[in-house]
């Protein structure tokens, strides 16, 4: 059996080996590093897929969702909703822009933001909020945007795990996730389902006004050479990164039906196994069916319930199987965020979930032979 990895990067470059390296030449011949026309093309090509018509590509996504901030003009004090369950990232940069973060709880099934707790931490300060469509698949949106548009907020997605993933509104129609609130935002970080080999970004708006006050943010606010019409900073994707993002784009869908295939798998095996539950799907869906869209897995993420998470975590180790603990400890709880506003009993389902959750292995290069070995170490140790 080869070796099991969290993520098979290695692996998924054997097949664009060709096309990653020609490119990468062709801008070392060139010297054509920032701003070049693989950038250009990059943008183009994602602004088609995603069928959003502003991709404004930056440095990282933590910068996209800052930049996303600043281009909406929130002033410090400013209030901002998002989740208290994800990672530090969301929250790090509504603290850099001195606005006021206001963490609430999540979902116990999908994980992701609970419109419930978003309705009951609004107050006259505030005004945005930041579903995170966490694991990979999108946050109730048709709830959040009824609630944005009730009280007049903005709407910005961190969408840093769930690109390529679909939104079914309650109409039936269907909108890719990062692209349906006011601005989006994403990360390229290597291991995301469509990961350079580096750190990129970028952010995502219909919005024609936005759109050019964040190309000039994400360029020290310059729209012509020298001439700083907006405060703005330093985040540009670099054409390396844009020309492996250029070569992984058109494969982004087989990739996810992968990583579906991989989950549907690992279902199959778990499905009513006890002290185990499996990931749910959105919109009412209880499976991973085969046309499924809802869901890309850039983790697949069980829940233990018999106290035995942490064991398992060690246990798995010992058997040579990687696995992730997203999140260990709540934003509410990090030295960083903590505040005397929040009461536990608002973060309920946030504090099982940080005992319960374990991320398996997940990635396009995934085998039966490693799933096999893997849910037996699971089940095995779980119900022993």
């Amino acid at each position: 059996m080869r070796k099991i990895q969290m993520v098979d990067l290695q692996g998924q470059y054997q097949s664009l080996k060709e096309q990653v390296n020609t490119s990468i030449t062709q801008i070392l011949e060139s010297s054509t590093y920032i701003n070049g026309p693989h950038v250009h093309a990059f943008q183009k090509e994602l602004e088609e897929y995603l069928g959003v018509k502003h991709v404004i590509p930056c440095a990282n996504g933590t910068d996209a969702l800052q930049i996303a901030m600043m281009g909406l003009g929130l002033q410090p004090g400013d209030e901002v909703i998002t989740a208290d369950f994800t990672f530090a990232a969301t929250v790090e940069v509504i603290g850099l822009l001195q606005l006021t973060p206001v963490l609430v709880d999540v979902e116990l099934d999908t994980f992701n933001i609970d419109p419930v707790a978003i309705e009951k931490a609004i107050t006259p300060k505030t005004k945005a909020i930041v579903p995170v469509h966490l694991f990979g698949q999108c946050a109730n949106m048709d709830a959040i945007l009824e609630i944005a548009d009730k009280h007049n907020l903005f709407v910005i997605e961190d969408n840093a795990q769930a690109i390529g993933a679909e939104y079914t509104f309650k109409d039936g129609s269907k909108q890719k996730a990062g692209t349906i609130g006011h601005v989006g935002s994403t990360s390229f970080f290597p291991s995301k389902n469509l990961g350079c080999y580096g750190d990129g970004g970028a952010i995502f708006t219909n919005d024609d006004a936005l759109a050019h006050t964040l190309r000039g943010i994400v360029n020290h606010g310059m729209y012509e050479r020298y001439h700083h019409d907006v405060v703005g900073v330093n985040s540009r994707l670099d054409s390396i990164q844009a020309a492996v993002l250029s070569a992984k784009l058109p494969k982004l869908n087989a990739y996810c039906d992968s990583r579906r295939t991989a989950a549907r798998k690992y279902s199959e095996v778990f499905k009513g196994v006890k002290n185990i539950v499996i990931p749910a799907m959105s919109n009412g869906c209880n499976k991973i069916c085969k046309d499924c869209d809802c869901h890309v897995f850039h983790q697949y993420t069980l829940r233990i319930t018999n106290g035995k998470r942490d064991a398992l975590v060690k246990h798995l180790s010992e058997k040579n199987i990687p696995c992730g603990v997203y999140y260990p400890i709540p934003l509410h709880k990090q030295k960083a965020y903590e505040d005397e506003r929040y009461l536990e009993e608002n973060f309920t389902i946030t504090n099982q979930l940080v005992k319960e959750v374990i991320s398996l292995p997940m990635h396009t290069e995934l085998d039966d032979e490693q799933i096999s070995y893997i849910t037996n170490a699971v089940i095995g140790f779980v119900n022993e």
